[in-house]
């Protein structure tokens, strides 16, 4: 395991919830639930101005780029950086 995510958090949902995570996960080509949640978080900590950038996203370990269109995956995606 990273050791930037050595904390595990259980979080129970809804399943009209759950059925959010997966379409927002899905609509963006995430690779799991968990990168889904790791990414809204990050947008709703951003949302109320504080700093999310902090941790490591899974596109730093080559799991799929975010192009201009949201997060694609292929060797065609483009590069964020």
């Amino acid at each position: 395991m990273n050791e930037l995510r050595a904390e595990r958090l259980q979080v129970m949902v809804s399943p009209e919830e759950l059925a959010a995570l997966d379409d927002f996960r899905f609509k963006h080509r995430m690779p799991t639930r968990a990168a889904a949640v790791r990414e809204l978080l990050k947008l709703g900590l951003s949302g109320v101005g504080t700093d999310a950038a902090a941790g490591v996203k899974s596109s730093d370990y080559g799991v799929f780029n975010r192009g201009p269109e949201g997060h694609t995956q292929g060797e065609d995606a483009p590069s964020d950086k």
